[in-house]
């Protein structure tokens, strides 16, 4: 299936990424999630991916196991060109891994899959689409009349603040506002899994703080397994239940963070523990080089 079945412009898809981190629970050998399991389960087993080809050739993932539970909220962290993208990117199906092993829900990843969205920094967004219309282009799959269609994207756009901005262009909106829409777009085609490649890298801090609300709101709510990727330590600790540490190129997880502080949570009221994690955090990530793996 193309990106663009998937609700993304085909053009948006990063041309480097690997994969993801996978859940601790068991698969039937069929290669199906056992019945009544809950959906969202991502496996990630020894997985390596490698660019270029001879003597040009590079790893860019060292082989990577990691799992992510259904409807967990996990962050990667680490430095530029660590391979944070790539392994997203095979997780979204994007990147074919070199070794190893990848799955959503029993299913081995092969492709884009519809049962996965995927939220760019870029936005993404089709321009000469209104906000609606963007939202109503992940829809067309389901086959739903017209009307039901609007309707649904109507219901998106509300969900994520923007039920006053539905007939505004991209090029009307602000930074936030895209990414809104970007966001509504990914949830109205109903995906188990939510892959996020540092959405809120380009916002303000004002922006950012109100987009962490929103997307722990809509997490919340409809309980997919969320996969972020961001730069932010504060972000990652903010955000997530479990935060992995990558090492520099060729990337690899050298340290896991298990987030249990309550929620909500905010830097405006951070205590011993989150300063704590926030300075192992930034320790590791000024020396992130493999000798740390």
């Amino acid at each position: 299936m193309s990106a663009l079945l998937s609700g993304v412009p085909a053009d948006a898809v990063p041309a480097d990424a690997a994969p993801i981190d996978v859940v601790s629970a068991d698969v039937a050998p069929t290669g199906v999630a056992p019945a009544g399991a809950a959906p969202g389960l991502v496996r990630i087993e020894a997985a390596s991916i490698a660019f270029g080809k001879g003597r040009s050739r590079s790893l860019a993932l060292q082989p990577t196991s990691l799992t992510l539970a259904p409807g967990s909220f996990t962050s990667i962290i680490g430095p530029s060109g660590c391979g944070k993208t790539t392994l997203m990117n095979a997780v979204a199906g994007f990147v074919p891994v070199d070794s190893g092993t990848i799955s959503v829900d029993g299913r081995a990843v092969r492709g884009p899959d519809p049962e996965v969205g995927v939220v760019f920094q870029q936005y993404a967004l089709f321009p000469w689409l209104s906000a609606r219309r963007n939202v109503e282009f992940a829809l067309k799959r389901f086959g739903l009349a017209p009307a039901r269609r609007a309707a649904q994207a109507l219901a998106f756009l509300d969900e994520v603040g923007l039920a006053g901005r539905a007939d505004k262009y991209p090029g009307e909106l602000s930074g936030g506002m895209k990414q809104r829409v970007a966001i509504a777009r990914t949830l109205a085609g109903q995906p188990k899994v939510l892959l996020m490649d540092e959405p809120f890298g380009a916002l303000d801090a004002q922006t950012r703080m109100a987009m962490h609300e929103l997307l722990l709101g809509l997490w919340s709510r409809h309980r997919m397994t969320v996969l972020f990727i961001t730069h932010d330590v504060d972000e990652a600790l903010v955000l997530s239940d479990r935060v992995h540490v990558m090492s520099g190129s060729p990337g690899a997880i050298v340290h896991t963070i298990e987030v249990d502080s309550p929620r909500p949570r905010s830097v405006e009221r951070i205590d011993g523990l989150f300063v704590e994690r926030r300075n192992l955090m930034i320790q590791l990530l000024r020396h992130p080089g493999p000798q740390n793996c």
